[in-house]
């Protein structure tokens, strides 16, 4: 399994979609844990403001969906750290959709955030992690990925692809002692889930998912997941036959 984490002082921690949201508070929770944190986000100035001027945070402006800003952060951070001992992927794009809805400029890039980014990032960071010879990366999915679900007609599966391509990447990396992780977190109140014109069930707040986060690297497990209270009920029902599946569903959509 991963490697737990409990000390973070002097870990070095890049924050990919640090601007706002989980990523947000995962920044400041790890400065205050006594992490060195590189924060990376498109927003330059809301970075700044996040980061603070501690002389462990270090602002690396991109887009996600660009591997070549991506890269050039990558580069930067490397000059000033030598490596990392932890990436995480936070970044994320939202939009309900409903079939009848289907934007396909908007569908792509929500892929383009969503999982392409991912695999920029791991291009970037996986090849430096062998060289090391240790540290981990991981990547914040959703349970929306776990099956389908009303609404999430491309989040979803952006997210689900995001999930397999963590669980190929653990079957090549563990046994060369790299750590991967997959977040999978159920409602947070964040700019994103604000669209939702529905009620989500255990809310949490950026804080306490970070917290969450946090803890989960404590332990050795692949997937962190939470709040349990609601996913461990959305993953009885991503193992339930279609012919319950879909009925079960549909009484909880607005047709």
């Amino acid at each position: 399994m991963n490697p737990p984490i409990e000390d973070w002082s002097g870990k070095r921690v890049w924050l990919l979609g640090a601007s706002s949201g989980i990523g947000a508070a995962l920044g400041r929770l790890l400065l205050a844990r006594g992490a060195r944190v590189a924060f990376s986000a498109r927003n330059a100035a809301r970075l700044a403001e996040v980061a603070g001027d501690g002389e462990r945070a270090l602002v690396l402006p991109c887009d996600a969906a660009d591997h070549a800003s991506l890269q050039a952060a990558w580069e930067k951070l490397l000059l000033a750290w030598g490596g990392v001992d932890v990436a995480l992927y936070v970044a994320g794009d939202y939009l309900p959709m409903r079939a009848w809805d289907l934007d396909v400029e908007r569908a792509r890039q929500m892929i383009d955030i969503n999982f392409a980014g991912a695999v920029s990032f791991a291009a970037c960071v996986v090849p430096q992690l062998l060289r090391q010879g240790g540290g981990q990366i991981g990547f914040v999915a959703s349970v929306a990925g776990y099956r389908g679900l009303p609404k999430s007609l491309i989040y979803g599966p952006t997210k689900a692809a995001l999930i397999n391509f963590a669980e190929a990447l653990y079957l090549d990396l563990q046994a060369k002692g790299i750590g991967v992780r997959v977040v999978n977190p159920g409602f947070v109140a964040t700019p994103l889930t604000a669209k939702n014109d529905f009620a989500m069930p255990a809310l949490l707040t950026p804080e306490q998912a970070a917290q969450e986060t946090i803890d989960g690297f404590a332990g050795s497990a692949f997937e962190i997941h939470f709040p349990k209270r609601f996913t461990r009920v959305v993953k009885l029902l991503a193992h339930l036959p279609y012919r319950i599946y879909f009925p079960l569903l549909r009484r909880f959509v607005d047709r």
